[in-house]
């Protein structure tokens, strides 16, 4: 079975095209500047590599012209569109009406847009994507993955917030969390490397990027997590705020005379490690003014790893203890100095860390505590397209069994 998998966002499309046979990627990239001048389109394919330049308006255009690379004589993969056997989504919100990933129809569509409230970043984009399918590809299945799927295990006293119940009852206001697909992958593939059985661990992911979360995992099931009902919640991130006393924001919002948009765009886009060093959200170029003496990113980098290492003694603690702790994401799988940061001091916990496996190492998979370490520590580089993929598959081959 091949399987392409898409994630659109605001101005971008990303894809990839699997060969499920072997879960090998025939083709990947990226549609760039959706909406926008000067939009263009890199292509992976075949071990080369090209960027396209195309006039990409709108969703429905770009995904054209990726089908139509993805068959092109010469930089194609497949001899023809009938060979795309599905196509799976990422969507943003399932809210609590999709505890899994499902098959997509028009019913399915219209309970995705009505959780466009809770995502309005993102699932009115997934849907364009969705529907670019459904007028390109008509005849071929497509299925849709949630980021917040994997979080529905988590139990009441875990999601709720102390608002007035009705706050619930109304608008389902709650904790869903994200990048459930990424902590789902990292926990099973961990697990598969250490030859244990996921049932019988306790472990914590720490998905490390631009947006970031952590995720309490207890026998295979997220029982909690750090994003909320949006993905400001939690951790430090990029540029989102994290976790921040409501009464400090609402006190700035006075003193800054700010409307709801402003506030919006400045616990979004303005805060998190971009806000306190003032140098940018990437970790690397903030590592190199540190070096150079910069205070400010010296205390962010301090903040990134005590907001890390605060949620890891808190999920232990919910748990009953940890066994297994994992890194992932751009921060998570790269930066060394982040993951040394986190698990010293963490020896109260069983976690016996070894700088020696840890230094220098990016994108492997790989343990980073010591071999009698009673909790292990590790490396493992997330793949959260090859999860939609397999979802993807799944669901379609039950279907078409259920059919027949």
């Amino acid at each position: 079975m091949k399987v392409l998998v898409l994630n659109c966002g605001s101005s971008s499309i990303k894809f990839q095209l699997f060969n499920m046979d072997n879960a090998e990627v025939l083709t990947k990239g990226i549609v760039e500047k959706v909406g926008l001048e000067d939009s263009f389109i890199k292509l992976e394919y075949n071990g080369s590599k090209d960027v396209f330049d195309y006039d990409v308006p709108e969703h429905t255009k770009g995904i054209e012209h990726v089908l139509k690379l993805l068959v092109d004589e010469k930089y194609g993969t497949i001899r023809s569109l009938n060979d795309i056997d599905a196509v799976g989504h990422r969507v943003a919100h399932g809210g609590e009406q999709f505890g899994e990933s499902v098959v997509i129809n028009k019913d399915v569509q219209r309970e995705i847009k009505t959780l466009s409230n809770l995502a309005p970043l993102h699932n009115p984009n997934n849907l364009k994507g969705i529907y670019a399918i459904e007028k390109l590809l008509p005849d071929t299945p497509q299925v849709a993955v949630f980021d917040t799927a994997f979080h529905q295990s988590m139990p009441s006293h875990a999601y709720m917030y102390a608002l007035p119940y009705e706050m619930y009852e109304k608008y389902c206001v709650r904790r869903y969390g994200f990048h459930g697909t990424s902590h789902r992958f990292v926990a099973e593939r961990a697990c598969k490397l250490l030859n244990v059985n996921i049932e019988d661990q306790k472990i914590i992911t720490c998905h490390l990027g631009n947006g970031a979360s952590i995720a309490a995992i207890d026998g295979g099931k997220s029982v909690d997590t750090s994003m909320g009902l949006t993905p400001v919640e939690g951790l430090i991130m990029g540029t989102r705020v994290g976790d921040l006393d409501l009464g400090a924001f609402t006190f700035v919002m006075d003193k800054e005379n700010m409307d709801l948009q402003q506030a919006n765009n400045m616990i979004n886009k303005k805060s998190g490690m971009l806000g306190v060093t003032g140098v940018s959200p990437d970790m690397r170029e903030i590592r190199e003014e540190a070096a150079k003496g910069n205070k400010r990113a010296r205390l962010g980098l301090e903040m990134y790893d005590y907001r890390i290492k605060k949620y890891i003694g808190a999920y232990t603690a919910a748990m009953d203890g940890v066994d297994l702790i994992i890194f992932t994401g751009g921060v998570g799988e790269n930066d060394y100095e982040t993951r040394e940061g986190v698990l010293s001091g963490l020896g109260y916990l069983g976690v016996k860390f070894d700088p020696q496996k840890n230094d220098g190492v990016k994108g492997e998979e790989k343990v980073i505590t010591a071999d009698d370490s009673r909790v292990k520590a590790m490396i493992v580089p997330t793949n959260e397209e090859l999860v939609i993929a397999r979802d993807t598959q799944k669901l379609v081959n039950n279907k078409n069994e259920t059919t027949e």
